[in-house]
Formats: C-alpha cells, sequence, structure tokens
C-alpha cells in the first residue's frame, strides 16, 4: 500500500505548487511570505521522507501511463524540491517590504511546479506543455521590476528565443510520434534501443527529431549566440537569477539525457552539439576573466558551464552529465543567493592585504609570472596523475574531460608552485591525487543513476575527442596569456574583444528592437508621474 501511495508523489508535489501558488496569488494579506515557506517546507519533509523507498523502488513503475518513474526523474524531482524551498525561504527576507509580493510568489510557485511536472510526465504532451509553461512562468518573474528596460529588453530576448525551442521541440515530438506511433516517452525510448541493439539505422524523421532536440537544448542552454538574454536577466531579483541559473537551464542537459538513445544515434545531432557548445565554453570561459560584476561575471560562467555539459553529453559521458547539472546547481544558488556579500568580501581582502603589505619590508603587487619549468613541472605532475588514476578505476572512454581536469590541476599547482610558502612536490602531487581520486569516484558512482543502456561511446583520442581536447588546450593556453602576458599587443586586444562580448549579442538585441521596442509601461508611467508630483516642492 505504501508503495501505491508513493507512485503518486511525482504527482503530488507539483500540483500541490501549482494549487499554492494560485492560492497565494490571492492573498493579500502580510503572510503571505511564511505560508509559501511553511509549504515548501512539508513538501521537502514529504519528499526527503519517501526518496529513499521511491529511488531503489522505480524499476517497478517504469512503465507508469503519465509518469516516468525512474532514478534520473527521482533526483530532478528532489532537486527541484530542495531548490524551492531554499529559494522560497531566502525570499522571505530578501523580497520582504516589496509591493505586488503575491505576484512574486504565485509565479515563483507555478515556474517550479512547471518544472517539477516536466521531470517526471512521461507524455510528450504533458512534457510540451510543462516545456512552455516553465518559459511563460519565469517571464513574468523577469519582468517583475517593469520599470527597468534592460530587464524587459532581456525578458523580450527570452520570449522570443524561447518560442524558436518550444517550436523545434514540438516539431521533433511530432517526428517522433509519426515514427513510433506513440506519445509514450518510455515507449519511444525502448523502441529505439532494441533498434539500436539490432543495429538498425535511424530514419530520416529520427535524424530531424534529433537535431531538433538538440537544437532545443542549446537554445534553452543560453549557448552562444542566443546568450544574451541570460546576461542581462541579472536586473531581475537574484532568487529570479538563483532559479533560472540553478534549475530552469538545466533543463537541456535533461531533455538530452531523457531522449538520450535517439539523439545520441544521429552524428549530425551530435556534431551540432560539438561545434556549438564547445565554441560557446571557449569563448564564454574567457569572456567571463573580464568582468567585474558578480552576477554579470556569474551569468558568463553558467553559459560556459552549460557548453561544457552539453559537450560531456555529445562525447557520450552522461553520467558527467547528470553530476554536471547537480554540482551545478547547488554550486550557482549559492553564488547568486550569496551575491549581495561580494562588497564585504572585497572589503575584507582589501584589509588583509593592507595589514600583510604593511607587515613587509618591501611590498609589491606585481603577480609573480611563473617561469616555463614551473609550468612544464605542473603540467608534467597534473597528466601522470590523471593517467595514473584513469588507470587505475578502468576508465576508457573519451579522454577529452580527464585532459580539461588534467588542465585545470595544472592551473592549480603553479598557483601553489608561485605562492610566498609553496607546498613540497610530494605534497602536490598526494593532494592532486585526492582530488582525482574525488573527481572518478564521484563519475563512477553517478553512473548507477542513469539507464543501463548505451548507446553512443566516444573511444578516447577518435576526432571529436581530438576536437575537445584541442578547444580545452586553447582555453588554458588563452586563460594564462590574459593573466600573466597581458601587456602583449595581441593580448590586449583580444582582451578588447572579449570585454565587448566578441560582438555575438547585437544582432539579436537589433532585431529584438527592431520587432518589439522596450518601452515603460503605461502603469510605471503612471506610478513615476504620481510619485513625482507627491514629492514636496523645493520652491520658497
Amino acid at each position: 500500500m505504501s508503495l501505491v501511495v508513493l507512485s503518486f508523489l511525482p504527482i503530488f508535489i507539483p500540483f500541490t505548487l501549482f494549487f499554492g501558488g494560485w492560492y497565494l496569488g490571492r492573498e493579500k494579506t502580510k503572510y503571505v511570505a511564511q505560508k509559501a515557506s511553511r509549504l515548501s517546507f512539508v513538501l521537502l519533509i514529504i519528499f526527503l521522507a519517501t526518496f529513499p523507498v521511491s529511488y531503489f523502488f522505480t524499476d517497478a513503475w517504469q512503465s507508469s501511463i503519465l509518469i516516468r518513474h525512474t532514478a534520473l526523474n527521482q533526483i530532478m524531482l528532489g532537486l527541484v524540491t530542495v531548490m524551492g524551498w531554499v529559494l522560497i525561504s531566502f525570499s522571505r527576507n530578501y523580497m520582504a517590504g516589496q509591493a505586488n509580493l503575491n505576484r512574486y510568489y504565485r509565479w515563483l510557485m507555478f515556474t517550479l511546479a512547471s518544472v517539477a511536472i516536466t521531470v517526471t510526465t512521461n507524455h510528450l504532451v504533458i512534457f510540451w506543455l510543462g516545456w512552455l509553461g516553465i518559459s511563460l512562468s519565469l517571464n513574468n518573474l523577469l519582468t517583475f521590476y517593469a520599470d527597468r528596460p534592460r530587464a524587459i529588453l532581456a525578458a523580450h530576448k527570452k520570449f522570443m528565443l524561447a518560442r524558436v525551442a518550444e517550436l523545434s521541440l514540438f516539431a521533433a515530438f511530432a517526428l517522433l510520434y509519426q515514427q513510433y506511433d506513440s506519445l509514450y516517452i518510455n515507449t519511444i525510448i525502448d523502441t529505439a534501443v532494441a533498434q539500436s541493439s539490432a543495429g538498425l539505422a535511424l530514419h530520416w524523421q529520427e535524424q530531424v527529431a534529433a537535431c531538433l532536440i538538440a537544437l532545443a537544448a542549446l537554445i534553452k542552454c543560453a549557448q552562444l549566440p542566443f546568450h544574451g538574454w541570460l546576461i542581462q536577466v541579472v536586473e531581475s531579483p537574484t532568487t529570479v537569477s538563483a532559479l533560472l541559473h540553478a534549475g530552469v537551464i538545466n533543463l537541456g542537459g535533461y531533455l538530452l539525457l531523457l531522449f538520450t538513445p535517439v539523439v545520441a544515434q544521429s552524428s549530425v545531432a551530435i556534431w551540432l552539439l560539438l561545434v556549438v557548445a564547445g565554441i560557446s565554453t571557449l569563448a564564454s570561459a574567457l569572456i567571463m576573466t573580464t568582468r567585474i560584476s558578480v552576477k554579470v561575471r556569474l551569468a558568463w560562467s553558467t553559459c560556459a558551464q552549460m557548453g561544457l555539459m552539453l559537450l560531456e553529453f555529445a562525447l557520450g559521458l552522461y553520467e558527467l552529465v547528470l553530476l554536471h547539472l547537480l554540482a551545478h546547481s547547488f554550486y550557482k544558488a549559492y553564488s547568486f543567493l550569496n551575491s549581495g556579500n561580494a562588497v564585504n568580501d572585497a572589503i575584507r581582502l582589501r584589509l588583509s592585504s593592507a595589514a600583510k603589505n604593511n607587515t613587509q619590508s618591501s611590498p609589491t603587487n606585481k603577480a609573480v609570472v611563473p617561469n616555463a619549468q614551473t609550468w612544464l613541472l605542473a603540467l608534467g605532475l597534473s597528466t601522470a596523475i590523471v593517467v595514473i588514476v584513469r588507470i587505475l578505476f578502468g576508465f576508457d572512454s573519451a579522454f577529452s574531460t580527464w585532459w580539461l581536469f588534467a588542465l585545470a590541476l595544472t592551473v592549480l599547482i603553479v598557483q601553489w608552485r608561485t605562492c610566498e610558502h609553496s607546498p613540497s612536490v610530494v605534497y602536490t602531487f598526494a593532494m592532486g591525487v585526492f582530488l582525482c581520486v574525488i573527481y572518478a569516484a564521484l563519475k563512477y558512482a553517478t553512473h548507477y543513476a542513469l539507464p543501463t543502456y548505451s548507446t553512443h561511446t566516444v573511444q578516447a583520442f577518435s576526432l571529436a575527442d581530438i576536437w575537445a581536447m584541442v578547444l580545452f588546450s586553447l582555453l588554458f593556453l588563452l586563460s594564462a596569456l590574459l593573466h600573466y602576458q597581458v601587456r602583449w599587443r595581441a593580448v590586449r586586444r583580444l582582451s578588447i574583444a572579449l570585454f565587448a562580448g566578441l560582438y555575438l549579442d547585437e544582432w539579436l538585441t537589433r532585431l529584438v528592437l527592431k520587432f518589439w521596442p522596450v518601452t515603460l509601461p503605461a502603469r510605471t508611467k503612471q506610478q513615476h508621474h504620481e510619485t513625482t508630483n507627491n514629492q514636496p516642492s523645493l520652491k520658497p
């Protein structure tokens, strides 16, 4: 009996969020924030109490008609529930005193409900409606401050691009229905797996559907050149930015994981992800280094991280996609919600630096530039660590992500070796092994949360793997030059271009302003006029 009750949990949580948002939207009292916080906490307790049973007994429910019971869906539902509780609890103090709080909580809960429906449904139509509901609900949150033109412009961009992604997804689902004669996701996936096992090639409908799904994922994850809205939505409340970066934007990765048996068999879709997401990762990570604003820097970081997640999918590293999705969600939620302490952190760092310089006999503000010997030692040490750990764990898939880890470890070792009290080589090697083992263990453990089928495996040093390694190497080289050799003329020119965002968003901005000019709403103008008239006159 308890298992039957648990089987309705994926329906209970989104519908409770939906009706809670409807009720709070009509509430006019000052206790709306308190009621929203209590509701999110109750849902969190219910999920945590039932998650162990629902997670380990998912196999018995995988054939549900409208609900998809898998470990992946349970994890995604848990992510939505936890993030909902965190954001609503944070909003209780952050949004205190704001006007239209009932409107804010209504659309926040509608967005969470739409995400929960999308990640738990087993029906193509309901999935698409949930995908549409996420975009429409989020648009109301992005325009919460209607008197900010940049926020309105970003919302307009997001609205137009979202319609393109939704049309692409609708066309893909229509083609899948035509080919498989079913609207149920589990039937489509099982049939695609059976065809792959039998060595049958995809029909043209499946090929086109795979490319359209990949395109929808690229737009959803704000990959270049469809990224401008993501950078400008920082004008919205911080909690909305956290919701977007920690949850909504990750749905592109979930979409690909859900339809892996279809997308992974299309070489065109895979190379579309490899090229677009790969270049977006490289460009966004470099542009991020030129930003000063904390929230804008985090936004560019999200663009780069989403590109890396899609690149991992194209390389057949599905466990890394899920691990990246979860880690990025919690990291970005914390980063955005903690962004208000950036000023205090900067003051604290400045004071500590000043105290340190006062105690030194010859203080200097120049950064230590590592020599070639330091770079070679760090690169050789990190590469050896990565190769040893990879062999010990028995991984035989793409090597490019391990190469990326080796390059990141190289930067860390160089920083250690150039600090005032540099650690020994033995300590550096031990810490490198420790970090690499943690990475390998997490990668190995996440594998069990995904389905057992494997339809796309990229071998080490294949063409796709080499492409990714070249991109990661370029990122490593250009980042080092921007950090240590900015006095070079070519590096300065590159820095200027990166500071301008490589001028990639201008075309979309002009297009949006042409068809949808940004003007202040009439009610905002009226409020501004009334406020001006009500101000006391300074004339004698």
